[in-house]
């Protein structure tokens, strides 16, 4: 649990519409609450390779990352609370279960980019789920229609 006096909320972060929900609702619950918002990106290498041998730029997948962060910063600054955001290298659930160990509560989608249509539950929000060092809330797709 965070020991800074405020609530602290983490939020992961990588640009679907349910971690945007994520970010809204942990906004709304820090206003409430007087606390504070980490939001967290992952960002990692592919584990594929290229039998012709291509170099691939490295670089673009922390650029990709930092992006999107901005992106959801910049998207949710003046709204009354302090936000901050950190970019980690790894796996997101392990990067979300790292960052547990501080927040009162971790915030996250319930399927994120990457996620396989029909999954109750991404791979993230799962681990996330069973692994935090304190409660985690799973936002759901809004029902269409």
């Amino acid at each position: 649990m965070a020991d800074s006096g405020s609530f602290r909320i983490v939020v992961g972060v990588d640009g679907s519409d349910q971690s945007r929900a994520a970010m809204d609702w942990a906004i709304e619950e820090s206003r409430l609450r007087t606390g504070e918002v980490q939001a967290v990106t992952a960002w990692s290498f592919p584990y594929v390779s290229d039998a012709l041998g291509t170099a691939w730029d490295y670089d673009i997948f922390q650029k990709d990352a930092q992006a999107i962060l901005e992106e959801e910063l910049e998207r949710v600054k003046n709204q009354g609370v302090t936000v901050t955001g950190r970019i980690v290298e790894g796996n997101p659930a392990s990067a979300l279960i790292e960052a547990s160990r501080d927040a009162d509560l971790v915030a996250v989608g319930s399927r994120g980019h990457g996620g396989f249509t029909g999954m109750l539950l991404g791979s993230v929000s799962h681990q996330t789920i069973h692994h935090a060092h304190c409660p985690v809330l799973v936002i759901r797709e809004p029902d269409a229609g």
